[in-house]
């Protein structure tokens, strides 16, 4: 059952809604064949062109705080949206400077990434971020440090819990957990040329991913955990989508027990409670066997 004490004011469960805003250079890192293909192009130029602002409206219409992870580029390339988004009273974190495969990226790579991309937005907000999501692939071992390092208190990159938890190495950064059945990119994200995603198939039912979103909540609801839902405004945000997304947290809100928070107060509030995970967590593991994986 749900322990009352995990959650400020006695709330049963956490809800942080994040969207990466990424423009075109989120496919870009993924399929780079298609650049000057506008065409493609133009299905992840949507997001700019109608999915935030259609996100920004219903968030202002419902009365919540979202996390918005953008990359440095996007944010220099659109300082408008930045402009409403904090003006919405939403948090911006980071996604570095380029919407890189950090694969591809020794550690001090990674971190100048992180450096440039924090540096970018305190140019544009006036604060530098405290939350960081890596753009694709995984960080380098030592990145958790690098990101202390670099001033960051949270994360939401790793996949191996249902509740939030410092880092081993570096308890001074909170990990948010994420869980790809709490995403939409898996549900609706498609391409014809270049095919995306690879194999072809999807769209999903729109009333069976409701129902999936739904079902969930209610497990995370039940047990008492951190619910972290990852958008994409050129995937959710059209006219069809927008309204599972509508129904699906006004179904959270008829919830008086549910705190829906940005990833920052979610990370702040689990610093100060002082919770410590186990040597048998997937991240002391990982700590214990994997620091000298070879690059």
């Amino acid at each position: 059952m749900a322990d009352s004490s995990l959650w400020p004011s006695g709330k049963r469960c956490a809800v942080v809604l994040t969207v990466d805003y990424n423009d075109v250079h989120g496919i870009l890192t993924q399929a780079p064949e298609v650049a000057g293909r506008d065409k493609s192009l133009s299905v992840w130029r949507y997001g700019t062109q109608r999915g935030v602002e259609r996100l920004l409206g219903l968030f202002a219409e419902l009365g919540v705080r979202s996390s918005w992870f953008v990359p440095g580029i996007v944010a220099e390339e659109n300082p408008q949206h930045i402009a409403a988004i904090q003006a919405g009273g939403h948090e911006i974190a980071c996604a570095g400077y380029r919407h890189q495969d950090y694969d591809q990226l020794d550690l001090a790579a990674q971190s100048a990434d992180v450096g440039k991309g924090c540096a970018a937005l305190q140019a544009l907000t006036g604060q530098r971020p405290s939350g960081f999501r890596i753009p694709a692939g995984n960080g380098a071992p030592g990145f958790i440090e690098a990101l202390r390092d670099q001033s960051l208190q949270w994360s939401s990159s790793w996949r191996g819990d249902d509740l939030p938890f410092a880092h081993p190495t570096a308890p001074e950064v909170i990990e948010l957990p994420l869980h790809y059945e709490l995403e939409d990119e898996p549900y609706f994200a498609f391409n014809l040329s270049p095919a995306v995603p690879p194999a072809q198939s999807r769209i999903a039912s729109y009333s069976h991913t409701l129902g999936n979103l739904q079902m969930d909540f209610a497990g995370f609801h039940r047990f008492g955990l951190c619910y972290v839902l990852r958008l994409h405004p050129e995937v959710i945000a059209t006219p069809g989508r927008i309204g599972v997304l509508r129904e699906l947290l006004q179904g959270i809100q008829q919830h008086d027990d549910v705190w829906i928070a940005t990833g920052a107060d979610v990370a702040q509030w689990w610093t100060q409670s002082g919770k410590q995970i186990g040597a048998d967590h997937p991240a002391s593991v990982y700590e214990r066997h994997y620091r000298d994986y070879p690059e």
